[in-house]
């Protein structure tokens, strides 16, 4: 296949090892060709403007900014953009995030020598591609009660080692406010208590670690 009608692929991710090792494997498909990299959010912006790719390869944590703000541009200035988030984990309400943001993948990058290929003929042709993990976790969790924004910023606050009285003073709210949020918290997570509530926050993606 000539690189004329070859798949053009951008690659962002900060780590230059990662992006190397994407390159020699798409270096080995003849219908595929690595046009531009970038290293940040930013830069995945411009570049996309100035390359147009077919694909790109997307990685969520970034310096400056991060993949999903970075994929909201892209998406908003062309809409008809077709990336693949690259990521280090899965967690449901993160896949959700990233999907509803109009991504068309979602990979893990410990698995990108088994899925990648595939996955960027998928979606050049126009599907999607979800992570086997990923389609499990939304399978999981996919009638949880979802925490409202309230609770969510509780719960970030939680995670920083905030006690109530602290987070009703930073949320300008009462202290009572506070417990009630936590208490729909633990129900709904499912969670012990509010240690555990943290980690599963961060593990399904609600909050950042």
């Amino acid at each position: 296949m000539s690189d004329a009608t070859a798949i053009r692929v951008l690659t962002v991710d900060d780590h230059a090892l990662f992006r190397q090792g994407i390159a020699a494997l798409l270096a080995t498909q003849p219908d595929m060709s690595v046009v531009a990299e970038a290293t940040t959010g930013h830069d995945a912006i411009q570049q996309f403007r100035a390359h147009r790719p077919d694909v790109t390869l997307m990685d969520l944590q970034m310096p400056e900014m991060n993949g999903l703000d970075a994929l909201i541009a892209i998406r908003g200035e062309f809409p008809e953009a077709r990336v693949i988030v690259l990521a280090t984990y899965v967690g449901d309400a993160l896949v959700q995030r990233v999907m509803a943001s109009g991504a068309r993948g979602y990979l893990l990058k410990n698995l990108v020598d088994k899925d990648l290929l595939e996955s960027i003929r998928a979606v050049h042709a126009g599907k999607k591609r979800l992570a086997a993990e990923a389609s499990y976790e939304l399978a999981e969790h996919g009638t949880d009660a979802a925490l409202t924004s309230g609770e969510v910023a509780v719960l970030r606050l939680v995670a920083a080692g905030n006690a109530n009285r602290q987070i009703a003073h930073r949320l300008s709210v009462s202290v009572e406010t506070v417990k009630g949020r936590m208490k729909n918290i633990l129900s709904k997570l499912r969670a012990n208590d509010r240690t555990h509530a943290a980690v599963l926050g961060v593990k399904r993606g609600i909050i950042e670690s």
